[in-house]
């Protein structure tokens, strides 16, 4: 099982020295979450950028809501991320479900999963070569992985396995303990099965993290708290927060007992030597 690292969000400019102290661990991946309603720099901006301060490390959002974007402009974003990093990015995919974001683009909250199902179906025959439509031709540039960037799909609910199942090639799960991670795991396990796919998806799992001194820890607290407020399960999430190495390594070997893939490990605290700190933790007997 692969161990990836969830880039901060509370201070953008030290994500590139985030990205290259990462490239030198044997982390597997490093992700970017989504907000537009927020202070958050922008991810495919930001990947595109790291992908070029780095050469091995895969870049992942973590995840993109995808109905907030011009449908025939993140296919060639996605495509053009692939392209330029040699096939290391992984479209992670969600809806989200803050209203603010999509007031702020004018886009309909109430059928956002309706719109993500459209979008996914055009930006699959835009990634294969097929044009757009009878009066517009096809948009490249091809990505580099044929038919286009691993996609992943994040989400709860019945129709998030479905999509995994009809568009995607894995799931990501979020905000959950592990053994919940691990019963969404096998409803998109059953869902791959039913639509008849061959091989099997991808499987991630994610988990806060912060290590280091109390001031860390409570601003990875306060960062935390801000992303996910004003929500009835905020503390929740808040208090989850990780922030010993024996409780990393104990719910990332829960996370390979459910079947995950690779696990995220989500930190909250901008500070750039948790880069190091996180690896010790996780990779001290490798």
């Amino acid at each position: 099982m692969s161990v990836g690292l969830g880039l901060p969000i509370g201070d953008p400019a030290q994500l590139l020295s985030w990205a290259r102290r990462a490239e030198a661990t044997p982390f597997s991946t490093v992700a970017l979450l989504d907000r537009l309603v927020f202070g958050n720099p922008e991810p495919l901006i930001t990947l595109a950028t790291l992908a070029g301060a780095t050469s091995r490390i895969r870049l992942q959002t973590e995840v993109l809501l995808a109905p907030l974007h011009r449908t025939a402009l993140l296919a060639k974003q996605a495509a053009t991320l692939d392209l330029l990093s040699g096939s290391r990015f992984t479209l992670g995919i969600g809806i989200g479900g803050r209203e603010d974001d999509y007031l702020a683009t004018g886009v309909d909250l109430r059928t956002r999963g309706r719109r993500l199902d459209t979008q996914m179906a055009t930006m699959r025959r835009l990634w294969s070569g097929e044009p757009l439509s009878a009066d517009v031709g096809p948009i490249g540039p091809a990505p580099a992985r044929p038919g286009g960037p691993e996609v992943l799909f994040g989400g709860f609910v019945p129709a998030v396995m479905e999509r995994v199942a009809r568009w995607g090639d894995g799931f990501l799960g979020a905000a959950l303990p592990p053994r919940q991670i691990g019963g969404l795991f096998r409803q998109v396990e059953d869902a791959w099965d039913r639509a008849g796919r061959t091989g099997r998806p991808r499987l991630l799992a994610q988990v806060n993290v912060a290590l280091g001194p109390k001031p860390t820890l409570d601003r990875a607290r306060a960062e935390v708290r801000a992303y996910y407020a004003p929500h009835s399960f905020t503390d929740h999430v808040v208090n989850g927060l990780l922030t010993t190495g024996d409780q990393i390594r104990e719910a990332v070997a829960l996370c390979r007992e459910v079947g995950a893939d690779e696990v995220m490990l989500y930190c909250w605290a901008p500070d750039p030597d948790q880069v190091e700190r996180l690896a010790g933790a996780v990779f001290h007997d490798e």
